[in-house]
């Protein structure tokens, strides 16, 4: 039992006919950093209350970073004097960091969202925070004093872009000032307290080349996509949650001409287009009355107002999608959206639901007439076991056969197994067809070698 448990201690035989052999209980040992780390969470909390009682808030904040700290500092130092606390410098400057990061930005969380290494931050209640770095999930010592404390930095959060989240509206999409993108849900709805998604935003966005460099593609498939961007051919990618879509639209943005008018409609926008001529549209939510929403329909139809060369939205999932097909018809070629679906088939089919929820009479053949003038190419996006992001498919939408949507797949990820460690086996490969837009290509001057569609060559 003593190996299996550290706070019982299994007595010494004693010789034979001494009485039997007893287990004596010891106190548990109680790791000391554990012990400073709640101590200083706990002052920190209160130190801050302290503050706030005492500082001029809206004074310190216009002053610089450096006459704030030393503000800061020396209230810290006096509070510490006041109270007894036995900390040695590294522990005082490392309170002052805190009790600024809890002033002037989101508390617990700053150290996180500095951290270049994490891509999300997954908050369950204010007692865990686990992080995912490089596709894998693992929980972080970071935590808050009690709900209250964590509500405090929702609340931050979101009243920031002006949104709200409380009992009567108690999930809210939001983004930071860095553009991370936000996810909250609060009581009653999270039953057993509040939770969190932070997608951080990307400080570098990735590139078509990165995306090649950490095998997500390969170089044929990259180069296939990218001059179909610049010959302004219509795109759907498609992926799970957390598959990478966001990040392959803006890698697939690189290609667009400069020259070009560029909208972009989301729900928080996330978008990091590099061009220079883009507009940026954001849906919002209703005000406590309940008025005032602006849905991606209305933002779609708007758009088409403005003069747009392409509209890029951010990701299609309601009746939006009968307003971006017409759009795309109708002069806007090139135009690039995302969609939550596993396979390029589930796509269309999702597609065709969301045209039919926008409550006009048309038939499912009509309907899908719509969607193949208006889509050409599907990239599907999977995100694997290990961790890693990869395109799983490019396919070509061709055209209609009777009532069916005819696709046919150019270049796959076949997958054969997993290591002994978890990670995912597998190459890339074309299947043999020739697209049916490398004549399209051509014409706007884009010429590919056809050996990239050769399965015998290997990518």
């Amino acid at each position: 039992m003593s190996g299996r448990f550290s706070f019982w201690q299994k007595a010494e035989p004693e010789p034979s006919g001494a009485g039997p052999v007893v287990t004596v209980p010891v106190e548990p040992v109680i790791d000391p950093t554990i012990v400073l780390k709640d101590r200083l969470l706990d002052e920190r909390v209160k130190l801050h209350g302290v503050l706030i009682d005492e500082l001029n808030l809206s004074a310190i904040e216009k002053v610089g970073d450096q006459e704030r700290r030393r503000q800061v500092g020396a209230m810290v130092q006096d509070y510490v004097d006041r109270e007894r606390l036995v900390l040695n410098a590294q522990e005082i400057e490392g309170l002052i960091d805190e009790v600024l990061d809890e002033m002037t930005g989101l508390g617990p969380l700053e150290p996180l969202l500095k951290d270049p290494t994490i891509n999300d931050i997954l908050i369950n209640t204010h007692r865990t925070i686990y992080v995912e770095r490089a596709g894998v999930l693992e929980p972080t010592p970071v935590r808050f004093k009690d709900e209250q404390h964590l509500l405090r930095v929702i609340n931050k959060m979101v009243s920031a872009i002006g949104r709200r989240v409380d009992e009567s509206s108690p999930m809210v999409d939001a983004r930071l000032a860095d553009g991370s993108r936000v996810n909250v849900a609060v009581r009653p709805v999270a039953v057993d307290g509040p939770l969190v998604s932070i997608r951080k935003f990307s400080k570098r966005p990735y590139t078509m080349e990165r995306l090649v460099e950490v095998d997500a593609l390969r170089p044929q498939m990259a180069e296939f996509l990218a001059a179909a961007v610049r010959a302004k051919t219509t795109l759907l990618v498609s992926g799970g949650t957390g598959s990478g879509k966001t990040t392959m639209l803006n890698a697939l943005s690189n290609f667009i001409s400069e020259k070009e008018r560029l909208l972009t409609i989301e729900d928080a926008a996330e978008l990091q287009l590099q061009q220079p001529h883009v507009g940026r549209l954001e849906t919002r939510p209703p005000n406590m009355e309940g008025k005032g929403e602006i849905r991606q329909r209305e933002l779609v139809k708007n758009a088409l107002r403005m003069r747009p060369d392409r509209i890029i939205l951010g990701e299609v999932r309601g009746e939006e999608a009968f307003d971006m097909l017409q759009a795309m018809n109708t002069g806007h070629e090139g135009s690039l959206s995302t969609i939550h679906a596993n396979t390029p088939r589930d796509a269309m089919a999702r597609l065709e639901q969301m045209v039919g929820m926008a409550g006009l009479s048309m038939s499912t053949s009509s309907i899908r007439s719509q969607i193949v003038a208006a889509i050409r190419l599907v990239v599907q996006l999977q995100r694997f076991s290990d961790g890693k992001r990869r395109c799983v498919s490019v396919s070509e939408v061709t055209g209609m056969e009777g009532d069916t949507i005819q696709m046919q797949e150019i270049f796959r990820f076949h997958r054969t197994g997993t290591e002994e460690d978890g990670t995912v086996r597998g190459h890339f490969q074309a299947t043999g067809v020739r697209p049916r837009i490398v004549a399209e290509l051509q014409a706007h001057g884009v010429q590919l070698a056809t050996s990239m569609f050769d399965p015998s060559r290997p990518l």
